[in-house]
């Protein structure tokens, strides 16, 4: 039996790179005990997967959900959920606010230290002059 391309099945997404994603996905629900929609043949799950692409045994958007699940992190199966993280993000603005009192504060006292280091730099410099001028010249 002939083995199936990439390109047999190029025509079922927009890119090769979406294709080799989904594909490679399917292949390791296969070798994780998935059964295949198509017959083994004694092939590899990379060519299983394949052959279901292009003989459509699955749908397209069955695929890309599938590896949108693989990668996801979070789900949402309850309402309290969505609650709890609106909940928590309300705490991280707070947190955010005081966070950034704090650094304004920050600010301020570097700002304020400048003021301080330029005006002793410009009393030193005074002296200095009054000192040069107090001087008798030789």
């Amino acid at each position: 039996m002939a083995r199936i391309t990439v390109e047999d099945c190029i025509d079922k997404f927009p890119s090769r790179f979406e294709l080799v994603l989904v594909a490679s996905n399917r292949a390791r629900k296969l070798f994780s005990g998935e059964n295949p929609t198509v017959e083994i043949d004694n092939d590899k799950n990379t060519v299983i997967a394949l052959r279901e692409i292009a003989d459509s045994t699955l749908t397209v958007e069955e695929l890309k959900n599938d590896l949108i699940e693989e990668y996801q992190t979070t789900t949402f199966t309850e309402d309290e959920n969505l609650n709890e993280l609106e909940d928590k993000s309300d705490e991280d603005i707070s947190e955010e606010s005081q966070a950034q009192d704090i650094v304004e504060s920050a600010e301020q006292v570097l700002d304020e230290t400048d003021i301080d280091q330029t005006s002793k730099e410009t009393s030193q410099d005074d002296l200095e002059n009054s000192l040069d001028e107090n001087q008798p010249q030789v």
